[in-house]
């Protein structure tokens, strides 16, 4: 079985990369350099428009930690109701208590807010002290998905924790790796892990006229991974 392929993508251009890449479906976000915000309206409501793949949206108030005030959370609410009106396909959030633990109670509410899309639980789980009582509170919320590098700053560097989440998942809930994934590694991470789908930007940088970087993903470099999931 081929594994899926989500790229994250931060702009219209990108999410189109993908596409044209062979991506399965996109993470929908803004300021990757910043792990990832949330998208404007304006850009997910073009981006429904322009693609044919599923669009799951990144819903984060800010960079910085996943411990969120009241009035963030509200905003969380309320950017996965908008999310779902315009017609998303999932969606992607979490969220941490100060002793950065899994905050059972807020998370309930986003996957019910969710509902009936499915709810991916982000790299806030890189950081949990106890990744594996972590993943059964998550089962049992009903979250769809894990997205994951196995608490390392690479995939390749987490891989025996991914296998061992892989494992325990079974059919509970899917382990998507994601984490410094490139061509030149993915059928090593691929055969240590058996993961069944893989998130990574494949962004290059683009030189502007005013010599001002955009990174973008780069469909070549999704077209090449997708080639190498196959073999």
């Amino acid at each position: 079985m081929i594994p899926k392929i989500e790229i994250c993508a931060n702009s219209l251009q990108s999410a189109l990369n993908a596409q044209k890449g062979g991506a399965n479906r996109i993470e929908l976000c803004d300021n990757l350099l910043e792990g990832g915000t949330t998208p404007s309206l304006g850009v997910l409501h073009t981006a429904k428009n322009l693609l044919d793949i599923d669009i799951y949206v990144l819903i984060r108030p800010r960079g910085g930690d996943f411990c969120y005030n009241d009035p963030e959370f509200q905003a969380m609410l309320q950017n996965i109701k908008y999310a779902k009106e315009i017609g998303a396909n999932g969606i992607v959030s979490g969220i941490l208590t100060e002793n950065q633990e899994l905050d059972i109670r807020r998370t309930q509410e986003l996957i019910e807010a969710s509902n009936p899309l499915p709810f991916t639980f982000h790299r806030a789980f890189d950081i949990v002290p106890n990744p594996f009582k972590t993943q059964q509170e998550l089962i049992k919320l009903g979250a769809t998905r894990i997205l994951t590098s196995g608490q390392k700053p690479t995939a390749i560097k987490g891989a025996s924790l991914l296998q061992q989440l892989i494992k325990i998942a079974g059919k509970q809930i899917t382990i998507l790796v994601g984490g410094g994934i490139t061509a030149q590694n993915i059928q090593k991470l691929k055969n240590e892990t058996q993961a069944p789908e893989y998130h990574f930007s494949a962004k290059s940088t683009k030189q502007t006229e005013n010599k001002i970087p955009i990174y973008e993903t780069d469909m070549k470099k999704v077209k090449k991974i997708v080639k190498l999931l196959k073999i």
